[in-house]
């Protein structure tokens, strides 16, 4: 059974602020409806509604540079508003830059980014939208960059999730060397901005609430299907091919090596990542944090190239509900790690818990805290690349530690 099978308007609610922030006790296989989202005995635990929220300072020895970019794929229409054109991405690209550099802290995410998340996932009195668009972050625009050749990392968000809750692994990855380019896929948030004053609301998520039931688990394949081609056209932008007349499209692309490519995301953004490597050979690894697979690992494999299954304990673990992983686990044919987490929810993967925590709120279906569900994440995720991509040795990814005793390598 997957994560998807109760209906589109679980779905909708599964891919919900875990808002630790607001204690959304939103199971992944079997998603709570709006009234339970929200723990009295949680929401007593917050010290004040209007604390300061920051990201975990990144680990690495560089500073962290933020650049913005809008990328418009004129080959496709967008699947879900064909009226608006060609698709559109937003990419918040990462990079490391010089220690001491000056700049502007990036912002987190734009105020109607926030209110607008907060309102679809029905968590409006959680906080001011105010509150949580203006987190600190660590990354700072126009910061210099430092020079070499670094790895690239792409990441794409859970459906309907906007980029900015993937901000903490991006800056860590940035500051141990990588370049990384953080996704907004068009119409597939609560809301994203795009030039012109414009923000983007959820029409996929619309298109999935309203389709016949046997018709949603062929919705998200068409998802993770637009994700991977949207994957494979940033690379197109970020590293042209030898002797193209195409300019990259971001002005420090050359500190990009196009021989160190990974993919990484969280939910259907983790099965997108599978989804490129199946179509892309450039992407050499892979990481898919808790997101079923609706489009099956070719039976093929991916060419013998290394894939971490990184999931919460209850909703990914072998005999949790999810056959996808169990399936395609079998088919990866390369090096391949399936890690779950105990007391680990769906969205313990991404930034809203470990904001949730600086709150005092904890989701009591997900009791991870979110200081060790940042650090975890942190942690493998980085471990991966840097022994896929890095070819650095990680005896983090050989078995289970006692410094992690929520980490549970799983070999069915």
């Amino acid at each position: 059974m997957s994560r998807f099978r109760r209906g589109a308007l679980a779905l909708l609610l599964a891919a919900t602020l875990p808002l630790p922030l607001a204690a959304a006790g939103t199971a992944v296989a079997a998603p709570a409806p709006p009234a339970a989202h929200l723990s009295p005995a949680a929401a007593h635990t917050a010290p004040s509604p209007h604390a300061p929220l920051e990201l975990p300072r990144p680990t690495g020895p560089y500073a962290v540079g933020r650049d913005t970019l809008h990328l418009t794929d004129k080959q496709r229409r967008d699947p879900w508003v064909p009226s608006a054109g060609a698709r559109e991405l937003m990419a918040s690209m990462y990079y490391p830059a010089r220690p001491g550099t000056h700049g502007a802290h990036a912002p987190y995410m734009a105020t109607e980014e926030a209110r607008l998340l907060l309102a679809g996932t029905r968590h409006t009195d959680a906080l001011p939208p105010e509150q949580l668009a203006a987190t600190r972050t660590h990354a700072r625009t126009g910061a210099r960059p430092f020079g070499g050749k670094h790895p690239l990392v792409v990441l794409s968000p859970g459906f309907s999730l906007n980029r900015a809750t993937l901000s903490l692994l991006s800056e860590q990855l940035a500051s141990h060397g990588y370049v990384v380019a953080l996704l907004d896929h068009a119409y597939e948030s609560f809301g994203s901005a795009f030039p012109g004053g414009r923000t983007l609301t959820c029409a996929a998520c619309d298109t999935v609430e309203h389709a016949p039931e046997n018709a949603q688990q062929k919705l998200m394949a068409k998802v993770a299907t637009g994700r991977a081609a949207d994957i494979s056209f940033v690379i197109d932008t970020l590293t042209p091919a030898p002797g193209s007349r195409h300019t990259p499209a971001w002005r420090h692309a050359a500190l990009i090596d196009p021989k160190r490519i990974g993919v990484a995301g969280h939910s259907i953004g983790g099965a997108a990542a599978a989804g490129v490597m199946a179509a892309d050979r450039r992407v050499r690894a892979g990481v898919n944090m808790d997101g079923t697979f609706f489009v099956p690992v070719p039976r093929s494999g991916l060419q013998g190239r290394p894939f971490l299954m990184l999931g919460s304990l209850d909703g990914s673990a072998p005999g949790s509900g999810d056959a996808t992983w169990l399936r395609d686990w079998r088919r990866l044919d390369g090096w391949k790690r399936w890690l779950t987490v105990r007391d680990a929810g769906h969205f313990s993967f991404i930034d809203l818990p470990v904001l949730g925590a600086q709150l005092g709120i904890t989701d009591p279906k997900a009791p991870l805290s979110g200081e060790r569900s940042g650090e975890i994440t942190r942690d493998y995720v980085s471990a991966f690349f840097d022994q896929q991509l890095r070819g650095i040795p990680q005896p983090l990814l050989d078995g289970p530690s006692a410094a992690n005793p929520e980490v549970v390598f799983q070999n069915p």
